[in-house]
């Protein structure tokens, strides 16, 4: 037996994996080329299946834990070694595309044909997961099932939460034949690298074929309600009001200039808003609104929640308000292991692949993964930076390219054991 020559050596066949992901996208396709396929649903269900044919197509044993994460093993030579793992997830957002999530995932079931096709033996397992409701647009919270497999959400109240419709986690996933039974929190992992679409513009607008995700933006997010008094808005004279909404406009202008103010990886977003009462000649008595604020530096995000408080209460002091400001998710800034961000860039640059550093704005099961495991992330382009959306899209070249990246860091990982390749 001889050992590849190179970890150049190392593709995959960018053909098949581009039409594991047309056959996936059939499964929930829209009219307008992107997919909905909700977490839980039936549509899930079929495409839970797909994936485990194939998987075991592929030689893999498949496991599903108890919050239905499905795992997907191809045996190394030392079964006592944790497993090398990748993955992603493979339920959509409503009005969602081809590439979110299900890359990630195809990407891993592309390294265990591709090591098949290679006659690779791995020294330590390699397991390829799809994670249960990534996306959190059925059930609340997202990534609610690497959450339950780190031990970070409860499993028991996990599977009490509801959709709109009040079924449960529970119910749903036994109604669709994935309520596993392998305990949770999960088995321990060697190291983790997730293949993800940039979801943003930045490695199109610089040319650039595969991110080499050095870390995550660290996330705060808070409620906040301002309080006034609901007036009629013809006879209250202009200096006599207490205007909810004009406060807020003023804290959402600050979300907006504490992040310009902190460039670079700073973000500030108020996405969420309502106004009482909503009426045209009524003086707006109550506004509540989200706030949304991201940062790779802890000191730096610390000082942005700081501005945005202060920007809090000079408003409620100048318009005679009350105010609140909830916090409601707390995710610190994170560095991946540095070691697996170097296999990262060894594959690109192995592959000849132009590649650059960069940094998630997004959360990803990663995130979750980096708590309990060392782990990476390899982003590829894009267009036009457009994810969450019908219309997103990737390059085909671009999709082989962080597969064969993928391929390259976990065996660099897991280590060859034996290898019938020339």
């Amino acid at each position: 037996m001889s050992l590849p020559a190179s970890p150049a050596n190392l593709r995959v066949n960018g053909d098949r994996l581009w039409q594991s992901l047309m056959d996936l996208a059939q499964i929930g396709a829209t009219p307008k080329g992107g997919v909905c396929r909700l977490a839980l649903t039936d549509l899930d269900r079929q495409a839970r299946d797909l994936f485990i044919s194939w998987a075991k197509d592929a030689g893999c044993s498949v496991s599903v834990d108890q919050i239905g994460n499905i795992f997907a093993r191809r045996p190394g030579r030392n079964p006592d070694l944790p497993p090398i793992m990748t993955g992603s997830h493979i339920d959509t957002q409503p009005t969602g595309g081809k590439f979110d999530g299900c890359f990630g995932v195809m990407a891993g079931l592309e390294v265990l044909r591709s090591l098949n096709d290679l006659g690779i033996e791995t020294e330590a397992p390699i397991e390829v997961v799809a994670w249960t409701n990534e996306e959190g647009s059925r059930f609340a919270p997202c990534m609610m099932g690497s959450g339950v497999f780190i031990g970070r959400l409860g499993l028991e109240e996990t599977l009490a939460k509801t959709d709109e419709h009040g079924t449960t986690v529970g119910t749903a996933l036994t109604a669709i034949g994935y309520a596993g039974d392998r305990p949770v929190p999960g088995h321990a992992v060697g190291a983790y690298f997730e293949a993800h679409i940039e979801q943003g513009p930045i490695l199109e607008a610089e040319q650039k074929t595969v991110g080499v995700v050095i870390g995550a933006l660290g996330q705060k997010w808070f409620d906040v309600t301002l309080t006034g008094v609901e007036a009629h808005a013809g006879p209250t004279p202009m200096e006599r009001r207490n205007d909810a909404l004009l406060g807020a406009a003023e804290v959402i202008q600050a979300v907006n200039a504490t992040a310009l103010g902190h460039l670079p990886y700073a973000c500030g977003t108020v996405g969420f808003v309502t106004v009482a009462p909503n009426s045209r000649n009524v003086i707006p008595g109550q506004v509540k609104f989200s706030v949304d604020l991201r940062h790779l530096h802890a000191e730096v995000l610390d000082q942005m929640v700081a501005d945005v408080r202060a920007a809090v209460d000079a408003a409620a002091a100048k318009h005679g308000l009350q105010s609140e400001m909830v916090p409601t998710a707390d995710f610190p800034p994170l560095a991946f292991a540095p070691h697996l961000v170097e296999a990262v860039r060894n594959g690109a640059a192995a592959l000849g692949a132009p590649h650059m550093d960069i940094v998630s704005g997004a959360g990803h099961d990663a995130i979750f993964l980096a708590e309990v495991a060392p782990a990476a992330m390899i982003f590829v382009p894009c267009e036009n930076g457009i994810s969450h959306n019908e219309i997103e899209n990737a390059a085909p070249d671009d999709l082989a390219a962080g597969a064969s990246v993928l391929l390259s860091a976990m065996v660099a990982q897991a280590g060859v054991a034996s290898s019938t390749a020339a």
